[in-house]
């Protein structure tokens, strides 16, 4: 095999041609055995092999620096540079990460992970090469859905003032920006970024102004003219009107058609975009045929493409889902929004039920944010269901648009906590901390799928800003014959016990349950109390509960403790019943690594066996 040969960009170089195609094929393959045994993300990466293969044939890398956008289609990336004997424990605990992290290797120049920020790092790198001295070539590499984010037009603003040579690459999986047109396309891209015509373009303007016949006014017409000729002919024009060179479409499959086109950008002296199409899930027909479904997999059957294990239950995005449409019915005014997630986020199936009232934003949850606080202004009830991760990209429209003026928007936050094997990048602990501090927001979260319905329910009721938190997978069902009436603000005690009372939000119900039945078999009789909101937190069951002889409160949350829900809880006892102990559970002041959500909660101690030690440790359990 060729691939058992390669070990880094100097290996690729030395291959022909044929044995480049050769090797695409082995790569396929080795992706599908990985991917198919561990999961992670497939059809992207299967997308982009040809392409890969042809950079590392034609950068010098790693000391040319190529940022990939998004970055879960590096696998390609990672094999070739080294870290094939690695896949095995890929996006797993203790293993590679399924994105480019530059502790990894320095074939990782820039980590990534959410989408549209490639051709700012690669131009921020341009820059800094440029005022060092440099002579790396940089090159971006970003899809034609991550354009839809605003930050790509703010870096290709602002790369269209570069002098000298930047690449930026539009990898566009059958989505294109405009039709082939040929053989003039390919005719005058060829001319276009020949280092003679660049030369020529240069010089025009200069050229004609020296003959004294034609005068300024009639140089700017020609100049006018050419252009609008070019704009009848030439694709790319709203690059090219930017000041940026435009070459493509290439077809991103032909190894030796990617080859020409880098060489040839690569002698253009200031900011060029290369328009490549390729094929998601190229080479493995259900991922062909449904690429939306085989973007991030679990273990699957190759054969069959079927996941190997079944789920035993509904997860908490398909019940909102569900809801979703059975409110949906009952008020013709709630409107449904994501950002380029209708299946990941539930909405599809209101998409499919209400086509008029659901819209598809893209990846720009700053502008989806923004849109729904235009709709609640006149009168419209907007669900926005995101990512945690992905909503802190709406930050400053959520403080601004949205609390600022109250507008009744309702937030789903789904994958809110752990997420696991996606990483740093996709861990959503940090959106009880960002959204506590903005006024007027309201935040709750979940027991169970039951009150899953019933908060979705209170949020389309409510006349403000409010964020409904759920997490990924499996939807907990314990407790599900108690469900008091959810009023604003308020807790439900769960289990009545003495002496120390268990404060839990949302995910860590279970946990708490799994504590006090736990310590019951020590002797224990702990209160469980089910916080449902974050903001605001029910004070008068705290004081409830130091009525009723509680020494102790432990507050449990999925979050970062910095900001979190644990210590609102601090804070308000601290200046009301100092007397009483409080200790907060909630995750550390960091990044989280990938693995399973299992492995990492017992690493990061929120399980309930590390929580009984820890509470042991400081006294307040006692064997």
């Amino acid at each position: 095999m060729i691939l058992e040969s390669i070990h880094g960009a100097e290996d690729i170089k030395r291959l022909s041609l044929s044995e480049q195609k050769t090797l695409a094929k082995e790569l396929r393959r080795f992706i599908l055995e990985k991917t198919s045994m561990h999961g992670g993300h497939l059809a992207s990466n299967l997308g982009v092999v040809e392409l890969t293969i042809a950079l590392f044939h034609s950068l010098n890398l790693p000391q040319d620096k190529l940022v990939w956008d998004v970055g879960h289609q590096c696998y390609t990336h990672k094999i070739l540079s080294g870290r094939k004997d690695d896949f095995d424990g890929l996006r797993q605990l203790g293993g590679i990460s399924g994105f480019p992290k530059r502790e990894e290797s320095p074939y990782d120049c820039f980590n990534t992970g959410h989408s549209s920020t490639s051709i700012s790092a690669a131009l921020g790198i341009a820059q800094a090469r440029d005022i060092l001295g440099g002579k790396e070539t940089v090159v971006a590499v970003i899809g034609d859905g991550a354009l839809t984010g605003g930050m790509a037009y703010e870096a290709l603003n602002n790369a269209s003032k570069m002098k000298k040579n930047f690449i930026i690459i539009l990898n566009d999986n059958e989505m294109s920006i405009a039709k082939n047109v040929g053989g003039i396309s390919t005719y005058l891209n060829g001319i276009r970024s020949h280092e003679n015509y660049t030369h020529f373009k240069e010089n025009f303007a200069a050229g004609l102004s020296r003959v004294p016949i034609l005068g300024p006014s009639l140089v700017d017409r020609l100049k006018n003219t050419k252009n609008s000729i070019k704009q009848l002919f030439v694709r790319g024009m709203f690059f090219e009107n930017m000041g940026i060179t435009y070459l493509g479409p290439v077809d991103g499959h032909d190894i030796k058609a990617l080859e020409t086109v880098l060489q040839e950008a690569k002698r253009v002296d200031h900011a060029v975009l290369i328009h490549v199409v390729t094929k998601k899930g190229k080479g493995y027909v259900p991922a062909e045929q449904s690429p939306s479904h085989y973007h991030g997999v679990s273990p699957f059957h190759l054969s069959t493409g079927k996941d190997k294990a079944e789920s035993t239950g509904l997860s908490y995005t398909k019940i909102f889902s569900q809801t979703m449409v059975e409110e949906g019915r009952k008020n013709r005014n709630i409107v449904a929004i994501t950002a380029a997630m209708p299946d990941g986020t539930g909405l599809d199936a209101f998409e499919k039920a209400f086509p008029r009232r659901f819209f598809d934003v893209g990846i720009a949850e700053a502008h989806g944010v923004t849109s729904a606080a235009g709709m609640a202004s006149m009168g419209l009830k907007p669900v926005m269901a995101v990512y945690s991760s992905f909503l802190q990209r709406g930050f400053d429209q959520l403080v601004h648009d949205v609390c600022l003026q109250k507008l009744p928007v309702v937030f789903a936050v789904d994958r809110a906590g752990l997420v696991g094997a996606d990483g740093e990048t996709h861990q959503g602990i940090f959106d009880l901390s960002y959204l506590r501090l903005m006024p007027n927001m309201t935040v709750m979260a979940p027991k169970n799928a039951r009150e899953l319905q019933e908060m979705l329910r209170f949020a389309l009721a409510f006349s403000g800003p409010i964020c409904l938190r759920y997490p990924r997978g499996e939807a907990y069902q314990g407790f599900s014959e108690q469900q008091e009436e959810i009023l604003l603000g308020k807790a439900e005690i769960l289990k009545k016990g003495e002496g120390t009372a268990l404060l839990a939000l949302g995910s860590m119900v279970s946990t708490g349950a799994h504590i006090a039945e736990k310590m019951e078999k020590k002797g224990y009789n702990l209160t469980l109390v089910n916080a449902r909101f974050a903001k605001p937190i029910d004070t008068e069951i705290l004081d409830r509960l130091v009525e009723e002889g509680h020494h102790s409160i432990i507050t449990l949350e999925e979050n970062v403790r910095n900001g979190g829900f644990g210590e609102a809880v601090l804070e308000y006892m601290n200046a009301c019943h100092p007397e009483i102990r409080v200790e907060t559970v909630a995750l550390p002041d960091a990044y989280v690594e990938h693995g399973s959500v299992s492995a990492l909660r017992e690493i990061l101690g929120i399980d309930s066996d590390n929580i009984i030690r820890k509470m042991q440790e400081k006294g307040i359990f006692k064997d």
